[in-house]
């Protein structure tokens, strides 16, 4: 699927099909404060408020100019859709090593594997959607790479994608809105992005 500029930003649009409620229940793994897996929780009855502390995961992706490919969720996901975030987030499922449901989806969704991902540290946080009434209760492993593919998402997951440098970022985030999460985890893996993208970079 081809990228076409869209407000001056690297972008990919398209229709999204309806949820398929026949589905089974996606099931969390639900971990203390530690980080430390206690048990499992179906996905929605994790998220309603006041949510249960669950892993979770967030990558950062960037090109060799040291671009953050960013994703805007589909419009009909139940939780956050349409808004801006990271380039793909998830869930591992029960028993998952973080790293490889990080790789899993961000195939699963942009359809590349990252040339490089490293592990980022993890980060703890508490962010309810005010449009939902969700709330994301989770520990999170953060992950940084390089992509040198072509993103071709898929269109039950996003919207639309964008290669931004960090002043694109901040317009983008001055015009659109992103995910409750997104500046925690981004703060959070800022380090190894600097590492992976260089200083020159600006991130």
């Amino acid at each position: 699927m081809p990228i076409t500029p869209a407000n001056g930003l690297s972008a990919d649009t398209a229709a999204v099909p309806a949820p398929d409620d026949s589905a089974e229940p996606i099931m969390l793994e639900l971990v203390d404060e530690d980080g430390r897996t206690i048990g499992t929780a179906e996905k929605l009855s994790a998220h309603i408020a006041p949510g249960r502390l669950h892993r979770a995961f967030s990558v950062f992706l960037f090109d060799d100019e040291g671009r953050l490919l960013l994703q805007r969720r589909a419009l009909e996901k139940y939780h956050s859709p349409g808004v801006w975030s990271n380039t793909c987030c998830g869930h591992p499922y029960p028993g998952e090593p973080p790293f490889v449901a990080a790789a899993r989806r961000t195939g699963e969704e942009l359809g590349i594997a990252p040339a490089l991902m490293r592990e980022a540290g993890t980060v703890r946080y508490n962010h309810p959607d005010p449009d939902s009434g969700l709330v994301e209760q989770e520990y999170n492993h953060l992950f940084v790479g390089i992509v040198r593919a072509e993103p071709r998402p898929a269109p039950e997951e996003i919207a639309e994608t964008a290669f931004v440098t960090p002043d694109e970022l901040d317009t983008l985030r001055a015009r659109y809105p992103f995910s409750a999460w997104f500046m925690t985890v981004l703060d959070a893996a800022r380090p190894a992005v600097r590492e992976v993208t260089g200083d020159a970079a600006g991130w």
